[in-house]
This record gives structure tokens, sequence and C-alpha cells, in this order.
């Protein structure tokens, strides 16, 4: 019989579903939020490294974020 996963189990697939699934509803919306945008700001974000800034200090957050939360949790 499987154990119940406890609060610092590994993701089992529904969450890896559930997080995939919102990663690319975040692509498609920010995809079609674009769209809409003047052309100006279409240039902006198309032909200047804007995505990548925004990929680099994302990671850069999460990745910290991760490692805070390591720290913090107390070893079993």
């Amino acid at each position: 019989m499987a154990e119940p996963r406890g609060a610092g189990g590994q993701p089992g697939w529904r969450e890896v579903g559930l997080l995939a699934g919102a990663a690319v509803a975040v692509v498609l919306g920010a995809a079609i939020a674009t769209s809409f945008m003047p052309d100006g700001v279409q240039q902006l974000v198309f032909h200047t490294p804007l995505a990548i800034a925004i990929l680099i200090v994302g990671t850069g957050w999460l990745l910290w974020r991760i490692s805070r939360h390591s720290a913090d949790t107390p070893d079993r």
C-alpha cells in the first residue's frame, strides 16, 4: 500500500503536470498579451534582450528561494 506523501516528500506526477500546465499557460498568456501591445512595445520585446534578462532574473530568484528553503529545513 502506498504511503501518503509527507510535507517534505518529492512531488508526484499530478504536481509536475499542474506546474507544467501552469508554465505553458503563462507563456501563452504572455504571447497573447504581447500581440495586443503597440508596435513600439512589441519592437522593444522582440528586438532587445528583454526576455533573456527577465529569464535570468527569474531563474536567479527561483534558485535563491530554493537555496533559502533548503537552508531553513532541518535535517531528518
